[in-house]
Protein backbone atom coordinates (compact mmCIF):
# COMPACT_ATOMS: atom_id res chain seq x y z
CA UNK A 1 0.00 0.00 0.00
CA UNK A 2 2.68 2.23 1.37
CA UNK A 3 4.93 1.96 -2.83
CA UNK A 4 1.59 2.61 -4.46
CA UNK A 5 1.10 5.80 -2.10
CA UNK A 6 4.97 7.04 -3.49
CA UNK A 7 4.11 6.02 -6.87
CA UNK A 8 1.05 7.74 -7.24
CA UNK A 9 2.61 10.77 -5.41
CA UNK A 10 5.60 10.98 -8.03
CA UNK A 11 2.67 10.91 -10.58
CA UNK A 12 0.99 13.96 -9.18
CA UNK A 13 4.55 15.52 -8.96
CA UNK A 14 5.58 14.36 -12.01
CA UNK A 15 2.36 15.84 -14.12
CA UNK A 16 2.16 19.15 -12.32
CA UNK A 17 5.73 19.34 -13.46
CA UNK A 18 4.88 18.61 -16.90
CA UNK A 19 1.65 20.97 -17.03
CA UNK A 20 4.16 23.95 -15.58
CA UNK A 21 7.06 23.19 -18.38
CA UNK A 22 4.29 23.03 -20.72
CA UNK A 23 2.66 26.22 -19.91
CA UNK A 24 5.87 28.13 -19.86
CA UNK A 25 6.31 27.04 -23.44
CA UNK A 26 3.19 28.13 -24.72
CA UNK A 27 2.99 31.34 -22.84
CA UNK A 28 3.85 34.17 -25.43
CA UNK A 29 7.40 35.62 -25.05
CA UNK A 30 6.64 39.11 -24.58
CA UNK A 31 3.46 38.09 -22.07
CA UNK A 32 7.11 36.95 -19.53
CA UNK A 33 8.02 38.95 -16.62
CA UNK A 34 11.22 39.94 -17.75
CA UNK A 35 10.47 41.99 -21.01
CA UNK A 36 8.32 45.14 -21.20
CA UNK A 37 4.75 44.83 -23.10
CA UNK A 38 6.05 45.77 -26.87
CA UNK A 39 4.37 47.49 -29.73
CA UNK A 40 5.23 47.28 -33.04
CA UNK A 41 4.14 49.40 -36.07
CA UNK A 42 4.19 47.32 -39.48
CA UNK A 43 3.99 48.19 -43.07
CA UNK A 44 3.40 46.57 -46.16
CA UNK A 45 5.29 46.68 -49.66
CA UNK A 46 4.19 49.14 -52.49
CA UNK A 47 1.45 48.64 -53.80
CA UNK A 48 0.41 46.03 -51.36
CA UNK A 49 -1.89 46.45 -48.42
CA UNK A 50 -2.26 45.29 -44.55
CA UNK A 51 -4.04 41.85 -46.19
CA UNK A 52 -1.36 40.72 -47.95
CA UNK A 53 2.26 39.60 -47.41
CA UNK A 54 2.48 41.24 -43.88
CA UNK A 55 -0.84 39.75 -42.31
CA UNK A 56 0.01 36.47 -41.49
CA UNK A 57 3.13 38.22 -39.46
CA UNK A 58 1.26 40.66 -37.77
CA UNK A 59 -1.35 38.16 -36.46
CA UNK A 60 1.26 36.22 -34.76
CA UNK A 61 3.61 38.69 -33.17
CA UNK A 62 0.00 39.22 -31.77
CA UNK A 63 -0.71 35.65 -30.65
CA UNK A 64 2.77 36.18 -29.10
CA UNK A 65 1.70 38.84 -27.13
CA UNK A 66 3.15 41.94 -29.06
CA UNK A 67 0.38 44.83 -29.22
CA UNK A 68 0.42 45.47 -33.25
CA UNK A 69 -0.71 47.98 -35.99
CA UNK A 70 -0.63 46.98 -39.25
CA UNK A 71 -1.10 49.82 -41.28
CA UNK A 72 -1.88 50.87 -44.69
CA UNK A 73 0.47 53.34 -45.78
CA UNK A 74 0.58 56.17 -49.00
CA UNK A 75 1.93 53.73 -50.95
CA UNK A 76 -0.71 50.99 -51.00
CA UNK A 77 -2.71 49.90 -54.20
CA UNK A 78 -5.99 51.67 -52.68
CA UNK A 79 -4.15 54.95 -51.89
CA UNK A 80 -2.01 55.27 -54.92
CA UNK A 81 0.55 57.49 -52.52
CA UNK A 82 -2.60 60.42 -52.14
CA UNK A 83 -0.36 62.18 -49.21
CA UNK A 84 3.36 62.83 -49.35
CA UNK A 85 6.19 61.94 -46.56
CA UNK A 86 5.75 63.93 -43.56
CA UNK A 87 2.01 63.04 -43.79
CA UNK A 88 3.10 59.14 -43.82
CA UNK A 89 5.56 59.97 -40.63
CA UNK A 90 2.49 61.34 -38.83
CA UNK A 91 0.32 58.37 -39.35
CA UNK A 92 3.12 56.14 -38.26
CA UNK A 93 3.84 58.80 -35.04
CA UNK A 94 -0.23 58.28 -34.16
CA UNK A 95 -0.27 54.45 -34.72
CA UNK A 96 3.09 54.40 -32.20
CA UNK A 97 1.02 57.14 -29.85
CA UNK A 98 -2.19 54.96 -29.96
CA UNK A 99 0.22 51.68 -29.11
CA UNK A 100 1.93 53.48 -25.99
CA UNK A 101 -1.68 54.49 -24.93
CA UNK A 102 -2.32 51.14 -24.89
CA UNK A 103 0.55 50.04 -22.76
CA UNK A 104 3.60 49.35 -25.00
CA UNK A 105 7.09 49.90 -23.34
CA UNK A 106 8.90 49.54 -26.04
CA UNK A 107 8.25 50.29 -29.63
CA UNK A 108 9.68 49.11 -32.86
CA UNK A 109 8.90 49.96 -36.63
CA UNK A 110 8.94 47.41 -39.36
CA UNK A 111 7.91 47.49 -42.57
CA UNK A 112 8.78 45.00 -45.97
CA UNK A 113 10.43 45.61 -49.19
CA UNK A 114 9.11 49.77 -49.85
CA UNK A 115 7.98 49.66 -46.59
CA UNK A 116 11.30 48.94 -45.05
CA UNK A 117 12.99 51.40 -46.92
CA UNK A 118 10.45 53.96 -45.00
CA UNK A 119 11.06 52.43 -41.83
CA UNK A 120 14.57 52.96 -42.09
CA UNK A 121 13.62 56.81 -43.15
CA UNK A 122 11.19 57.25 -39.97
CA UNK A 123 14.18 55.75 -37.45
CA UNK A 124 16.81 58.58 -38.88
CA UNK A 125 14.12 61.23 -37.52
CA UNK A 126 12.18 59.77 -34.68
CA UNK A 127 13.64 58.19 -31.64
CA UNK A 128 12.19 54.22 -31.45
CA UNK A 129 13.44 51.42 -29.97
CA UNK A 130 14.10 49.47 -33.01
CA UNK A 131 13.91 49.28 -36.42
CA UNK A 132 13.10 46.13 -38.29
CA UNK A 133 13.87 46.35 -42.23
CA UNK A 134 12.70 43.22 -43.94
CA UNK A 135 13.89 42.90 -47.32
CA UNK A 136 13.60 46.42 -48.19
CA UNK A 137 13.30 47.59 -51.63
CA UNK A 138 12.39 50.35 -53.81
CA UNK A 139 14.88 53.14 -53.17
CA UNK A 140 14.67 55.79 -55.55
CA UNK A 141 18.43 56.88 -55.81
CA UNK A 142 19.34 53.71 -57.26
CA UNK A 143 20.44 53.57 -61.42
CA UNK A 144 17.53 51.54 -62.56
CA UNK A 145 15.18 53.60 -60.46
CA UNK A 146 16.77 57.03 -61.84
CA UNK A 147 16.67 55.41 -65.80
CA UNK A 148 13.05 53.98 -65.28
CA UNK A 149 11.34 57.21 -63.34
CA UNK A 150 13.54 60.05 -64.94
CA UNK A 151 11.22 61.51 -67.38
CA UNK A 152 8.22 61.27 -64.66
CA UNK A 153 10.70 63.40 -62.30
CA UNK A 154 11.53 65.71 -65.04
CA UNK A 155 7.82 66.20 -65.30
CA UNK A 156 6.85 66.81 -61.82
CA UNK A 157 9.75 68.76 -61.35
CA UNK A 158 8.51 70.91 -64.26
CA UNK A 159 4.61 71.32 -62.63
CA UNK A 160 5.56 72.18 -59.04
CA UNK A 161 8.01 74.92 -60.66
CA UNK A 162 5.53 76.26 -62.37
CA UNK A 163 3.25 76.46 -59.62
CA UNK A 164 0.93 73.41 -60.19
CA UNK A 165 2.31 71.31 -57.72
CA UNK A 166 -1.50 70.22 -56.72
CA UNK A 167 -2.18 69.26 -60.10
CA UNK A 168 -2.39 65.41 -60.95
CA UNK A 169 -0.81 63.76 -63.58
CA UNK A 170 -0.29 60.05 -64.85
CA UNK A 171 3.16 59.82 -64.03
CA UNK A 172 4.86 55.99 -63.44
CA UNK A 173 6.41 54.14 -60.49
CA UNK A 174 8.51 50.97 -60.40
CA UNK A 175 8.70 47.94 -59.13
CA UNK A 176 11.19 45.35 -60.33
CA UNK A 177 9.37 42.34 -60.22
CA UNK A 178 6.76 43.86 -62.31
CA UNK A 179 8.03 46.57 -64.12
CA UNK A 180 6.79 50.30 -64.65
CA UNK A 181 2.86 51.29 -63.53
CA UNK A 182 1.25 54.12 -64.08
CA UNK A 183 -0.08 56.78 -60.79
CA UNK A 184 -2.49 59.49 -60.77
CA UNK A 185 -0.81 61.80 -58.46
CA UNK A 186 0.01 65.23 -57.57
CA UNK A 187 3.12 66.57 -58.76
CA UNK A 188 4.40 67.51 -55.39
CA UNK A 189 3.23 64.18 -53.55
CA UNK A 190 5.05 62.47 -56.33
CA UNK A 191 8.36 64.44 -56.04
CA UNK A 192 8.12 63.96 -52.57
CA UNK A 193 7.91 60.42 -52.85
CA UNK A 194 10.98 59.79 -55.92
CA UNK A 195 12.84 62.46 -55.71
CA UNK A 196 16.57 60.35 -56.52
CA UNK A 197 17.77 62.47 -53.73
CA UNK A 198 15.04 62.15 -51.20
CA UNK A 199 13.38 60.16 -48.11
CA UNK A 200 13.59 56.95 -50.18
CA UNK A 201 17.29 56.59 -51.01
CA UNK A 202 18.31 54.00 -48.72
CA UNK A 203 21.77 54.62 -49.47
CA UNK A 204 21.12 58.24 -48.17
CA UNK A 205 18.72 57.04 -45.09
CA UNK A 206 20.20 54.30 -43.66
CA UNK A 207 23.50 55.95 -43.08
CA UNK A 208 21.36 58.75 -40.85
CA UNK A 209 19.56 56.28 -38.79
CA UNK A 210 19.65 57.76 -35.08
CA UNK A 211 22.90 56.06 -33.51
CA UNK A 212 21.59 54.93 -30.62
CA UNK A 213 18.87 53.03 -32.74
CA UNK A 214 19.38 48.81 -33.20
CA UNK A 215 18.23 47.45 -36.56
CA UNK A 216 17.18 44.33 -37.71
CA UNK A 217 18.14 43.78 -41.38
CA UNK A 218 16.90 41.23 -42.92
CA UNK A 219 17.85 40.31 -46.48
CA UNK A 220 15.76 37.12 -47.64
CA UNK A 221 18.03 34.25 -49.38
CA UNK A 222 16.26 34.23 -52.34
CA UNK A 223 15.22 37.73 -52.36
CA UNK A 224 15.71 39.27 -56.05
CA UNK A 225 19.23 39.47 -56.90
CA UNK A 226 19.48 43.24 -57.34
CA UNK A 227 18.00 43.17 -53.96
CA UNK A 228 20.81 41.52 -52.27
CA UNK A 229 23.46 42.60 -54.20
CA UNK A 230 22.28 45.87 -52.79
CA UNK A 231 21.39 45.53 -48.95
CA UNK A 232 24.07 42.89 -48.02
CA UNK A 233 27.26 45.45 -47.97
CA UNK A 234 24.46 48.21 -47.35
CA UNK A 235 24.01 46.84 -43.47
CA UNK A 236 27.81 46.75 -42.92
CA UNK A 237 27.39 51.15 -43.41
CA UNK A 238 24.84 51.67 -40.97
CA UNK A 239 25.76 53.20 -37.96
CA UNK A 240 26.73 51.04 -35.54
CA UNK A 241 24.83 49.48 -32.65
CA UNK A 242 25.70 46.50 -30.26
CA UNK A 243 22.20 45.35 -30.70
CA UNK A 244 22.01 45.56 -34.60
CA UNK A 245 21.85 42.39 -36.53
CA UNK A 246 21.55 40.88 -39.57
CA UNK A 247 19.35 37.98 -40.64
CA UNK A 248 18.92 35.73 -43.99
CA UNK A 249 15.72 34.58 -43.70
CA UNK A 250 14.94 31.06 -45.98
CA UNK A 251 12.21 32.86 -48.46
CA UNK A 252 11.44 34.73 -51.26
CA UNK A 253 10.82 38.52 -51.46
CA UNK A 254 7.53 38.27 -50.64
CA UNK A 255 7.77 35.35 -48.27
CA UNK A 256 9.90 37.33 -46.08
CA UNK A 257 8.11 38.78 -43.24
CA UNK A 258 6.85 35.42 -41.94
CA UNK A 259 9.77 33.96 -42.44
CA UNK A 260 11.16 36.42 -40.16
CA UNK A 261 8.89 35.72 -37.12
CA UNK A 262 11.17 33.90 -34.82
CA UNK A 263 14.04 36.04 -35.26
CA UNK A 264 11.88 39.28 -35.19
CA UNK A 265 10.54 37.71 -31.29
CA UNK A 266 14.34 36.70 -30.75
CA UNK A 267 15.79 40.26 -31.59
CA UNK A 268 12.93 42.37 -29.96
CA UNK A 269 13.19 40.37 -26.78
CA UNK A 270 16.98 41.33 -26.62
CA UNK A 271 16.37 44.79 -27.66
CA UNK A 272 13.04 45.59 -25.04
CA UNK A 273 15.63 43.90 -22.16
CA UNK A 274 18.84 45.45 -23.12
CA UNK A 275 20.37 48.34 -20.28
CA UNK A 276 19.48 52.06 -21.58
CA UNK A 277 21.76 53.27 -23.31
Amino acid sequence: MTRKRIDVTRFIRALTALVAVAASAAMPPTAMADTPLMGIAIMHGKGGAPTRFVAVLASALADKGYLVANLEMPWSGRREYDVGVSRAEEEVEAALAALRAKGAQKLFVAGHSQGGVFAVYFAGKHSIDGVIAIAPGGSTGSQVFREQLGESVARARQAVAAGKGEEKLRLLDYEGSRGTSVVVVATSVYLDWFDPDGAMNLARTALAIKPPTPVLWLVATNDYPGLRKFNVPLYHRIPANPLNAFYEPNSSHTGAPIASLDEIVRWTRVVANAPAR
